[in-house]
């Protein structure tokens, strides 16, 4: 099963490429070195040492190159940043809770899962106002909460940063991070859950969806998958491209192979490059006019 990754795809210009080659990698190698790891603790250990490593580069070209405005600065901290830091944090608790858990009893076990959601509902009941402020797409804060100015001016409890250096954080990018972090936890514990109840699992394994075929061109499907993605429509915006292609593949009984390579081949497009999502467009109000004559 793929694991869950961040939803911001970068599309920004200038020395801010380098940026996207960064998090392009760190997909990559996710998708490539850490999903097939089929044992918990060794796969929390091998995207740690992932994760460390792309914000090492990151922190390396911000020193190098610092940012060229406030907008650039607003935009690592809030969406660039956060995507491997918010892993890091996912995989070490991942980590902390395989090797707390219970060795032995199903009930122990399911207990001590119960016991970590009621540790996350605590986290996001903290940082509730933080959190309502990110989920609804506000930025009047910005300037305070994803710039280096304004680290000791919090509008909101920011967390401890154990990966603190001072040109390389703002106020609140880790508990941006954290809040990321903790929606692929709750995924992580639920499905760990759902093995010791083998009974409910059948029965949510039972429900098969009717069969769809995909009669459009790859392309397009890609196309539609990374306008999702960068809209942050899916899981609260915490789903990767891996997991979206995967559902993608699933429900319309397709394989899509090399899907950065497409997007890639989509950027490099001469005129409008979202083709797809365009004509989907014109469709629709072509439809909703047809619908109003009759």
């Amino acid at each position: 099963m793929k694991i869950p990754l961040p939803h911001y795809f970068l599309m920004i210009q200038g020395n801010n490429k380098m940026f996207d080659d960064v998090i392009h990698e760190f997909h990559n190698s996710l998708n490539t070195k850490v999903v097939p790891i089929p044992h918990p603790l060794k796969k929390a250990d091998k995207g740690i040492d992932i994760s460390n490593h792309t914000l090492s580069k990151l922190k390396e070209i911000v020193e190098k190159e610092d940012f060229e405005n406030t907008p650039d600065e607003i935009e690592f901290f809030k969406k660039i940043k956060p995507c491997p830091m918010s892993y890091l944090i996912y995989f070490s608790e991942v980590r902390s809770c395989e090797t707390r858990k219970p060795k032995a009893g199903k009930n122990f076990q399911f207990r001590f899962f119960e016991k970590e959601l009621r540790k996350i509902n605590k986290f996001f009941y903290k940082n509730n106002d933080f959190v309502q402020y990110m989920e609804q797409g506000h930025e009047y804060l910005d300037h305070q909460l994803f710039t280096r100015n304004h680290r000791k001016n919090y509008p909101f409890t920011p967390m401890i940063n154990y990966y603190q250096y001072p040109e390389f954080s703002s106020s609140h990018d880790m508990l941006w991070a954290k809040i990321q972090a903790m929606y692929r936890l709750i995924h992580f514990i639920r499905e760990a859950m759902e093995t010791l109840r083998p009974g409910k699992q059948s029965g949510l394994m039972d429900k098969k969806h009717k069969v769809m075929l995909w009669s459009g061109s790859k392309t397009s499907l890609v196309e539609l998958i990374y306008a999702l993605y960068a809209n942050g429509d899916l899981n609260h915006g915490t789903v990767d491209i891996s997991t979206i292609t995967s559902s993608f593949e699933d429900f319309f009984n397709i394989k899509l192979e090399n899907i950065y390579k497409t997007y890639s081949e989509i950027k490099s497009r001469k005129g409008p490059r979202a083709k797809y999502l365009h004509n989907l467009i014109l469709r629709l109000e072509a439809k909703m006019n047809q619908d109003d004559e009759k």
